[in-house]
């Protein structure tokens, strides 16, 4: 009966470590993932923001990473090319040739 209870322990204990090992390396995939997005959106919005400076020169720009589109009247509605796919909408003054972020969203498909 001893043995049986011991055997059990250690069947017990060895099935803690398994879920032990399984959530460790979850943690390691989630914490790899989140970097990897922030990454990803960080680049993404540092595309958009060189598209929103060069808006009133759109020339100047060699090799775009966003799509530009117009919306009306001084609007312009900039998106990115890469994932996460994010859309801004800028107003251009056509004095002073600042642009003005209006609103952003993430694109989602």
């Amino acid at each position: 009966m001893i043995i049986a209870w011991i055997l059990s322990l250690f069947i017990l204990l060895s099935s803690l470590v398994a879920y032990l090992e399984r959530m460790s390396a979850l943690e390691i995939i989630s914490i790899n993932t989140l970097l990897e997005s922030q990454k990803r959106f960080i680049a993404a919005e540092k595309s958009l923001l060189e598209c929103e400076q060069h808006l009133s020169s759109i020339s100047v720009l060699k090799n775009r990473q966003c799509h530009i589109q117009s919306a009306g009247k001084n609007l312009w509605r900039i998106s990115s090319k890469e994932k996460p796919a994010l859309e801004v909408h800028v107003s251009l003054d056509e004095r002073t040739g600042l642009a003005t972020r209006l609103n952003w969203r993430q694109d989602f498909e």
